[in-house]
């Protein structure tokens, strides 16, 4: 029998629990070269405080087909309620990963989103390590009809897209109508990070999961959006998540 993970409702939204990046990586890209149909949204805490302040969006994450944790915050919640191990699934390693699963079992990926100079490093890099990259549009298209049409004459079975949270969301729910049998998933910022525009957080924050602190360091324009870290982490302690 297939392996079907545990979902745990976080905050209203159903996060499916996988007890490595492994596991998940596997999930979406079998053994054969078949894919896992539908959309994936990395679920952290911010997005938990958007959804619970915006319905539709609390639908739209719903609504995705795999929705894993990309967050210690939601971690905790999820092993507390199932009582079982639950690993965060980091959103820029997961990307990674399933590109060399993909090259590893030539399915066709279609990249979408960044400027056009990180798309095309992006596309380069990928297609050095053997990813059948398929096509690829920067994040400044402005006919979405056109570009979904695109993704269909492309062939692409693995459709990544970077435009940031909600729009990259929005964007997934309205192409995967086109496209039933193929792979989404919204990747933020990463190939900033995959083409070394944006620098990731040293290993040792990493480990300490503690790249939300170094962000904030970095770019101390982000404190309006880390008071939802706080917002949370109250919901957490009074156990309302």
């Amino acid at each position: 029998m297939a392996f079907q993970p545990d979902q745990v409702s976080v905050g209203g939204i159903k996060v499916m629990a996988f007890a490595s990046m492994a596991q998940l990586v596997n999930y979406i890209i079998r053994d054969d070269g078949s894919v896992f149909a539908g959309a994936a949204i990395a679920i952290n805490p911010e997005k938990v405080m958007k959804a619970q302040q915006d319905p539709a969006l609390m639908q739209i994450l719903n609504n995705a087909e795999l929705r894993y944790a990309d967050g210690m915050g939601v971690v905790k919640v999820m092993r507390k309620k199932l009582q079982k191990p639950v690993e965060r699934v980091p959103g820029c390693e997961t990307w990674e990963a399933l590109m060399h699963r993909a090259a590893e079992k030539k399915v066709p990926v279609f990249l979408i989103g960044a400027k056009p100079e990180v798309l095309k490093a992006t596309k380069t890099k990928l297609e050095a390590l053997g990813v059948p990259v398929v096509g690829a549009q920067d994040g400044y298209f402005k006919d979405e009809d056109a570009l979904i049409s695109q993704l269909v004459q492309s062939g692409a079975k693995v459709i990544t897209v970077a435009m940031g949270s909600p729009k990259q969301e929005l964007f997934i729910e309205k192409a995967k109508k086109q496209l039933p049998d193929a792979y989404f998933m919204g990747v933020g910022g990463t190939y900033d990070v995959f083409t070394g525009n944006v620098k990731r957080a040293p290993e040792l924050w990493c480990k300490l999961n503690l790249e939300w602190a170094y962000r904030l360091l970095s770019q101390p324009s982000r404190i309006k959006r880390q008071w939802n870290l706080v917002e949370y982490l109250w919901l957490y302690l009074c156990g309302k998540l």
